[in-house]
């Protein structure tokens, strides 16, 4: 409680220090006192989800999802305005005083804003509003097909050419736009890879989240099947369940949900996948995550039929996984599949240039393809979004992953 009122006061303060760049910069006041009043409502809207609306626990429901997001967009654009106001203000103090004391002025007074200032603070500030204003209209929709080839001394020749797709993170629960979602269904059906790989959190934390997405994501279609993992949302963890057996029923609605869409679900299991008399192994774990997330994952239960000869697939949906248990494992696994990170879901990526995210202090490996010790990771961005009902700069993504035989030379 008092953390929220310390937070709000200090909302309440840039708020008001903000105004008087636009004070400064505009010359009519109706727009400032709009600005106040949008600022307001945000607030008011704020403490109303917070305060009186619906109660589920630990769940962030879509009303305060969309309360937080609009009050923290509003609170970024104060932030940066007051940092060039602040900035200012402290040499206008020092020119006050210097003219106070030293007989140039009788009396202490502040010179003015100087308006080029305020506008360039309110440009500054106006780039990080516009983005997340954009990122919840349409960035969280922006689905991206990204498409690599990976090229082995070892893959079984028959396999040579094998067409993946991977989808990650589709967190249900967020969902607001069926046509936009049908889109997406198409897209990764267009792709018509061999095989399709979910490597999980299906909802945020409920298996009724995916009801109404069912029959959309019951037409996705590949050659040899679709298979999928648990995430650590999947288990209903940041649920307050009424009792155990409650939340028990929630994971198994869920696992036969997944059954019904066509998904053969692995929990710490492999399957083979044949062609042409060769084959490769498919491995799936359930979640197992660093920094206090779920380790239901066992990797060696999951490998119990297959032996370490075989060219390996692995789904697994937290990446911290792969750098600390997988990599270092006596078996060699080929590509490990995971997502989880989402790319915080904010980042800078020009392919060739920049790639950036704030995730990058918390994850060492964050999105797109890696490689140790022989071994490849493709960290997934994340299909859905979860917290911030949007995207920005790190768009959903639909992996597509050509296995290559390579040629000796």
């Amino acid at each position: 409680m008092v953390r929220s009122i310390i937070f709000i006061f200090l909302y309440v303060v840039l708020a008001f220090y903000a105004t008087q760049a636009l004070k400064t910069v505009f010359k009519f006041k109706w727009v400032y006192y709009i600005f106040i009043a949008i600022t307001a409502l945000v607030l008011g809207n704020f403490i109303y989800q917070f305060t009186f609306g619906a109660d589920e626990g630990r769940v962030l429901t879509k009303p305060k999802s969309y309360a937080f997001s609009f009050f923290l967009i509003v609170l970024v654009f104060n932030l940066f305005t007051v940092l060039f106001l602040f900035s200012e203000d402290v040499i206008r103090f020092f020119v006050a005083t210097y003219k106070k004391f030293f007989g140039v002025s009788k009396q202490f007074i502040l010179p003015e804003r100087r308006r080029f200032l305020s506008m360039i603070g309110l440009g500054i500030a106006a780039i990080p509003f516009g983005a997340l204003l954009y990122g919840m209209y349409k960035g969280k929709y922006n689905f991206k097909v990204l498409k690599y080839t990976l090229e082995y001394d070892d893959l079984p020749e028959e396999f040579n050419g094998y067409q993946i797709t991977q989808i990650s993170d589709v967190h249900s629960g967020s969902f607001d736009n069926r046509k936009k979602i049908e889109y997406a269904i198409d897209l990764i059906n267009e792709q018509k890879s061999d095989i399709l790989l979910f490597t999980g959190d299906m909802v945020n934390n409920k298996a009724s989240e995916m009801k109404p997405w069912k029959d959309l994501f019951s037409k996705l279609e590949a050659k040899d099947g679709k298979f999928s993992v648990l995430g650590n949302h999947d288990y209903g963890d940041y649920v307050d369940w009424n009792s155990p057996e409650e939340k028990d029923r929630n994971l198994d609605d869920l696992k036969f949900l997944q059954k019904e869409m066509g998904f053969d679900l692995l929990l710490n299991e492999s399957r083979y996948l044949e062609k042409e008399g060769s084959r490769i192994a498919l491995v799936g774990v359930e979640n197992w995550g660093r920094g206090g997330f779920k380790k239901a994952g066992d990797l060696k239960l999951a490998v119990n039929n297959i032996t370490n000869d075989d060219f390996k697939i692995l789904m697994s949906h937290d990446p911290s996984h792969w750098e600390d248990e997988v990599i270092h494992d006596d078996y060699h696994y080929h590509l490990t599949l995971s997502g989880h990170t989402h790319g915080m879901q904010f980042g800078i990526e020009i392919p060739g240039w920049v790639k950036w995210s704030p995730i990058k202090w918390r994850y060492k490996y964050w999105a797109g393809i890696y490689k140790e010790l022989g071994q490849y990771i493709n960290v997934n961005r994340g299909f859905g979004f979860l917290g911030y009902p949007g995207r920005v700069g790190i768009w959903p993504e639909i992996t597509v992953i050509t296995l290559k035989k390579k040629e000796l030379s």
